[in-house]
C-alpha cells in the first residue's frame, strides 16, 4: 500500500514539472514572436511617386525691352520704346537701369495756335536715363487652367536719372511699382507704371513736370 502511494505522488509530481515547462516554453515563444513580428496592423496601400525637381537657375542679371505709352506734361502721349536692366543682389533686392526714347509732339497750344511753333522739331525727342533700387514685396503665384502655375513678383522701384527734352537735360526724379510674371527660370514678363519728375520752364514759368507712363516688356535671366 505505501509503495503504490509514493508511486502515485512521484507520477504526479512528473506530471506536474511537465506541464510548467511546457507553458514556460510557449510563453517564451509567444514573447519572442511578438517582439521580432514588426509589421502593422494595417498595411497602407501607398505606391511611391517620382519626384522631378524643378532646375532653376542661379543667374542674377536680368535684361529686357519695354514699351508703353508715356504722357509728358503740356505735350502728347507718346508711344516709347526702351530696355531696362538689372542685378538681382538678393531674392527682394534688385538695382535696375533704364533707359527710353519717345517723341514727345505738339502741345495743346501749337494744336489750337494755327501754326505757332514752340520747339523744333528736333527739340521734341525725349531721352531719359536712369538707375534706381528695387524691392520685391509680394512673391506668389498665378494659375492658368490645373496644370500651369507660374511665379509672380509685385515691387516697388524708385530711383534717379536725367530726361533730354526741350533742347535741356534735366535731372529726374522716378518711382512706380510693377509686376513680374515668370514663364520659367530664364523668361519673364513685367508690367509697370512709373512717374518721372523734373523741373522745367518751357512755356515760361518755372514747374515740376510729372510724366506717367504705362509699360510693358519681357526680360531675359542670364
Amino acid at each position: 500500500m505505501e509503495n503504490r502511494t509514493q508511486r502515485i505522488l512521484l507520477t504526479s509530481a512528473l506530471l506536474a514539472s511537465l506541464s510548467l515547462g511546457m507553458s514556460a516554453s510557449a510563453l517564451a515563444v509567444e514573447g519572442d514572436s511578438s517582439e521580432n513580428d514588426e509589421r502593422p496592423l494595417i498595411e497602407p496601400d501607398v505606391e511611391p511617386r517620382g519626384v522631378k525637381e524643378s532646375s532653376i537657375d542661379t543667374e542674377n542679371f536680368e535684361l529686357g525691352f519695354m514699351t508703353g505709352q508715356i504722357s509728358v506734361e503740356d505735350f502728347e502721349v507718346p508711344w516709347f520704346l526702351g530696355l531696362r536692366g538689372a542685378y538681382h543682389l538678393t531674392e527682394y533686392l534688385f538695382v535696375e537701369g533704364n533707359l527710353g526714347y519717345a517723341d514727345a509732339g505738339e502741345t495743346s497750344f501749337e494744336r489750337l495756335g494755327g501754326g505757332v511753333q514752340i520747339l523744333e522739331d528736333d527739340e521734341r525727342s525725349y531721352f531719359y536715363y536712369n538707375i534706381g533700387l528695387g524691392v520685391n514685396l509680394l512673391p506668389g503665384e498665378a494659375f492658368f487652367g490645373k496644370n500651369y502655375a507660374f511665379n509672380t513678383n509685385f515691387y516697388l522701384v524708385g530711383g534717379m536719372g536725367t530726361t533730354e527734352f526741350a533742347g535741356d537735360s534735366r535731372l529726374t526724379l522716378n518711382y512706380g511699382a510693377g509686376y513680374q510674371l515668370l514663364f520659367n527660370d530664364w523668361l519673364a514678363m513685367h508690367l509697370q507704371m512709373r512717374t518721372y519728375m523734373y523741373d522745367i520752364d518751357l512755356l515760361g514759368e518755372e514747374k515740376t513736370a510729372t510724366d506717367i507712363q504705362f509699360a510693358t516688356g519681357m526680360s531675359m535671366f542670364f
